[in-house]
Formats: C-alpha cells, structure tokens, sequence
C-alpha cells in the first residue's frame, strides 16, 4: 500500500446558524421547493406553493429540519413563520422565527455561519418542512457542525466531506499535498493509483485480515474521489447511476447491479 501523506484527507476534515404573518389555510402538500443557490443537486419533484402548508395547526409557526444537503447530517430544528419562509425563499437563505425572541432571525447575521438554502421539501401533512442547505461556517451556536451532537459528518456523510476536502485541496502547492499532486498530474495518474489501489484491496480481501481491508478499501475510495475530481465529476454521478439502475430493476424485476 502506498500511504498518502499528512495532506492527504483520508482521515476527514474540512470546514463548517421575522416578523409574523397571518396563517393560510390548510391544503395537501407537494414536491420540494428549488431555490437556484448551487451546490448539490436537489431532489427532484414539483415547486411547492407555499400556501399550501398548514402554518395554523402550529399556531402560525411550523418546525423546520434542517439537513446538510451534501452529508445529509441534520444540522438544526428550527422553527418558520409564514414571513420567513417567504424571507428564505426571496434571499435563498435560511431565516426562521425566534420563538425565544419572538421574531424573525436569519442564520449567520451575527456569527456569519450562513445556511444557503438548496431545496425545502413538506411532509405528508404540510405541516413541516426539510430544508436542505450548503452551511458556511458552523450550524450550531456552540461552534459545531450540528446542534444534534459532535459529530462530523457520521456514516456515508464521510464520503461527502471526503470529497469536500479533495477539492479544498486542489488549490494547495503539489509540494506539500499528496491530493493536489495527484490532481496537477491529471487524471491518468489518478486511474494508475485506483488501479493499484483496487489489486491491493482484493488482495486483502482475499488473505487479509479485517483490518487490513478496511483500510485499502479506505485508500482506494479515497483515490476514486480524486480520479473523479480529476475529471470534472462528483460521487452524485455515480450515485445517480446506482438510482437509474434500482429503480430500471425495480420496474423490471431484474437485478439492480452489473449483470
């Protein structure tokens, strides 16, 4: 196995918060609401009209969870008037109500930590929304990632600050980065080391022990990011692929992998 360097991000990293309006009346809910902030590609489905949701059973406030779009780690529950929903989706920011001070309160106005909002999606009833956002900063008032614990990223939201932390390291000096050697080589150089990085995981596969295969697998997912990074991709392309095919098995019956 070829270690990295210290530059190199196998290991994670990577950077990290109305006045009231009168309530609509209650109607059925529908797909998420797009706001062209950039970053991930939303979910798919319908606009939402915001009229649709039901802000009178909670009083004129509904609860919003709020989700890193990239890591899908929920960052905060925070609570909307129907002023600022309308406030969130005019600036593509995130702005909630203050229950505690009693009015409207835009993420990251005195911290500078903002939440750019990438879609908002209702619940089966539209009396609560998901909002998924690109967080600048940290999303906690106690300078953390999430207000639900310390955690980073937890599970396969690894892989997307993983990525997150190649691109930050492709402007850094080749010199000092392993990943941003590997970048200024090209890709060429980045499929040499999937490949080589793909033989030492099978073979630890084949005669390792548990240990050994955690950890080329880690270095070949690690040199797979960078390969696609190389070309201009994201891992959203091959999860896409992955989708087109469960749901081509599920239409068919058939497989969802590679035959």
């Amino acid at each position: 196995m070829s270690a990295p360097d210290q530059s190199s991000p196998t290991g994670g990293g990577g950077p990290r918060s109305g006045g009231g309006g009168s309530p609509p009346a209650p109607a059925p809910g529908s797909g998420p609401l797009h706001h062209p902030s950039g970053g991930p590609p939303p979910p798919q489905g319908e606009d939402l009209d915001p009229d649709v949701l039901d802000f009178a059973k909670g009083g004129g406030l509904i609860p919003v969870v709020v989700q890193d779009a990239a890591t899908l780690q929920v960052l905060i529950l925070a609570w909307m008037d129907r002023a600022a929903l309308d406030e969130t989706i005019a600036s593509g920011e995130a702005t909630f109500f203050s229950r505690s001070r009693g009015g409207r309160w835009r993420k990251g106005e005195t911290s500078g930590d903002r939440l750019h909002v990438v879609s908002l999606t209702p619940d089966c009833d539209a009396d609560s929304l998901l909002m998924t956002v690109r967080p600048v900063g940290n999303a906690c008032h106690l300078n953390r990632v999430s207000c639900f614990g310390d955690a980073d990223a937890p599970g396969l939201g690894r892989l997307a600050r993983l990525e997150a932390t190649i691109a930050e390291r492709a402007s850094a000096d080749p010199a000092g980065s392993w990943t941003a050697r590997l970048l200024a080589d090209g890709p060429k150089r980045a499929a040499q080391k999937v490949g080589e990085e793909g033989v030492e995981t099978a073979l630890a596969g084949a005669a390792g022990d548990e240990r050994e295969l955690a950890s080329e697998a880690a270095d070949l997912i690690y040199h797979l990011l960078v390969l696609l990074r190389a070309r201009h991709m994201v891992f959203q392309d091959v999860l896409d692929v992955l989708a087109h095919r469960a749901e081509a098995a599920r239409q068919t019956g058939g497989p969802a992998g590679p035959e």
